[in-house]
């Protein structure tokens, strides 16, 4: 009995989490949430389109930072990537990027989403809103970090990570 209320509580706590969005969360026509979870044993940021790795993922102590951008159902592939040494993850459109790091032992995870431009693509030219692509040359692991919010971006620049430039764009 005290492991259904357990259960049900976390479904409750979840409903009422992922119901209170704002109108920046919804999502545009043909295309789908990306959501922001944070490991703070690890520093890692992960990102999934799936709501059953989220909520997995939240269970074994993740913290949700809501949508972190909008993918569109279609368009250039973006490459998910695991580290089983590190214990993190990566994301690239970059195919040599990919075979490289599958190279060097990472396990290739799949099609993670897509973006509806290249991210090396002009941004001038490109569809979608650039998502960038940080570095830290100071950590061993959780060493990138992926946002669309170009504040972030600079405040992490200001900490001493590197940019690396637009890593996807999003739909929104």
């Amino acid at each position: 009995m005290k492991k259904r209320k357990t259960v049900c509580a976390l479904a409750l706590a979840l409903t009422t989490l992922f119901a209170a969005g704002s109108p920046a969360d919804i999502q545009a026509a043909g295309s789908h949430d990306m959501y922001r979870v944070y490991n703070p044993n690890s520093g890692e940021h992960f990102y999934t389109a799936y709501q059953r790795e989220l909520y997995n993922l939240i269970a074994h102590g993740w913290q949700y930072e809501g949508v972190g951008w909008n993918a569109p159902d279609e368009g250039w592939y973006v490459y998910r990537l695991y580290n089983p040494n590190a214990g993190d993850h990566h994301y690239t459109m970059d195919v040599n990027e990919c075979n490289m790091l599958i190279d060097k032992g990472w396990k290739y995870e799949g099609v993670g989403w897509a973006s509806p431009s290249l991210g090396w693509e002009d941004p001038e030219k490109a569809e979608g809103v650039p998502v960038y692509r940080l570095y830290n040359p100071y950590a061993a692991t959780a060493t990138h970090h992926y946002t669309k919010d170009a504040q972030e971006a600079n405040k992490l620049i200001d900490l001493g990570w590197k940019y690396e430039g637009i890593g996807w764009y999003a739909v929104r």
